[in-house]
């Protein structure tokens, strides 16, 4: 089995498609019904971490959210080939409305922000991918009124964005920066394993919530990874 944030999880960036150059709303879909899969793949194991820190239902939560996206995003692209920003508008609604629990509205707050900063556009190169990302980045923090360093989602997704930020100061092309967000994301990831929660059920555990992988963290790390493979053009399977 192929352990979460090992080497031969992360993107494949030779695997570039020529088209890559911005992200389009075929990037998006694609994104979603491979995030779809990758959830559902790891359903079991989202649940077991989130068992040790909170409801246990995680996985479960985010499986069917995103199962519930993939009709979402393929009706968007349908409506409004031409606007990246309202396609991941519509996916924030449709995670706030499916994923159950407090990542609901985390994620679909983070999705909606980053629509709205890409609202208009066909596409997205990667300053402007980047900014989208800061703008969900912070919307998660202003809803869930946390920081990093608080053992949650964000500590994966903040150096997720310095990551893409840099790539695209550096004028990397697009599929570098997204994998180098998803790799940040994976250091991230691990880094919550010595916090003690600051925020969420976890935070009634106190100094018990050190040494467990934060399961929010550990889905915006596979999330990001999705999304690397989707810019990559590599097939769902």
């Amino acid at each position: 089995m192929q352990r979460i944030g090992s080497p031969a999880s992360r993107p494949r960036v030779a695997a570039a498609s020529p088209d890559a150059a911005a992200l389009a709303a075929p990037h998006v879909v694609a994104f979603v019904e491979r995030a779809a899969l990758v959830l559902r793949r790891h359903e079991a194991l989202l649940d077991r971490l989130d068992a040790a820190l909170g409801d246990g239902d995680h996985g479960t939560n985010m499986a069917i959210g995103f199962a519930a996206a993939v009709p979402v995003a393929r009706h968007g692209i349908a409506e409004r080939p031409d606007d990246v920003g309202e396609l991941l508008r519509a996916l924030g609604h449709s995670l706030v409305a499916n994923v159950g629990g407090a990542s609901g509205p985390l994620y679909g707050t983070a999705f909606i922000e980053a629509g709205f900063a890409l609202v208009g556009r066909p596409s997205a190169g990667p300053a402007e991918l980047a900014a989208a990302l800061e703008a969900g980045r912070d919307g998660l923090a202003r809803r869930g009124r946390c920081a990093v360093g608080d053992k949650t989602i964000l500590d994966a997704l903040d150096p997720a964005c310095r990551a893409l930020r840099a790539g695209a100061e550096a004028r990397l092309p697009l599929l570098d920066c997204v994998a180098a967000a998803a790799v940040a994301a994976g250091v991230g990831m691990r880094g919550t394993i010595p916090l003690v929660a600051r925020r969420g059920l976890a935070l009634r555990l106190g100094e018990r919530s050190r040494g467990h992988r934060d399961p929010g963290a550990v889905s915006c790390f596979l999330l990001l990874g999705a999304m690397a493979r989707a810019v990559a053009g590599e097939t769902v399977g």
